[in-house]
């Protein structure tokens, strides 16, 4: 399923993602899995948010606004080929649902998923990794400014709180110490 997941992104996202791309879904996965093992998960736990981090962002294939929803439309068609249940299915709609901004998971599944899929802003590379994200969106919007970015990442971040033990403990000091830098221009 990973191969045929990979396989999927590399001849169907567009080549101006910078950011959503299969480097982000492989982090992503890898980071999922990571926190749910910290969480406590059980292994029937820590397969259904595998299977949502590999598919979290397989939308942006046709959409880009709504890929989550789009992305529920295609692990509903393809995952029972892979013999997942209909209430697998469910749960893994609802993780993939929880990366929806703004984020409002549910349950801890999808608190592991919402905060993977933004682990990244608690990490030494988090203006590396905004950068594509703006690249990415400087794409589908040419007006959009640096400043303006600047000033969307910290509105952002004022507002984001991890749900994990694990983010709160491992990642929210160094998303602070990324916004203080933001604020004070020097990144």
């Amino acid at each position: 399923m990973k191969d045929f997941v990979i396989n999927l992104l590399d001849s169907s996202l567009n080549e101006f993602y910078y950011f959503h791309n299969v480097k982000h879904t492989l982090y992503v996965l890898d980071k999922a899995v990571e926190i749910a093992h910290y969480e406590n998960c059980t292994t029937a736990e820590i397969e259904l948010v595998r299977v949502a981090a590999l598919w979290h962002d397989v939308g942006f294939i046709n959409i880009y606004d709504g890929h989550e929803e789009e992305g529920c439309t295609l692990v509903k068609e393809y995952l029972p080929d892979f013999g997942y249940t209909a209430d697998s299915i469910k749960i893994i709609c609802g993780i993939i649902l929880a990366t929806k901004m703004p984020q409002s998971p549910q349950n801890k599944l999808e608190q592991i998923m919402a905060d993977a899929d933004l682990e990244y802003l608690g990490t030494a590379n988090a203006a590396t990794t905004a950068n594509e994200l703006f690249k990415e969106r400087k794409f589908l919007n040419p007006l959009l400014t640096a400043d303006q970015w600047n000033q969307m990442q910290i509105s952002f971040l004022q507002k984001h709180h991890y749900f994990t033990n694990f983010c709160k403990e491992n990642k929210e000091h160094i998303k602070q110490s990324y916004l203080k830098k933001l604020v004070n221009n020097k990144v």
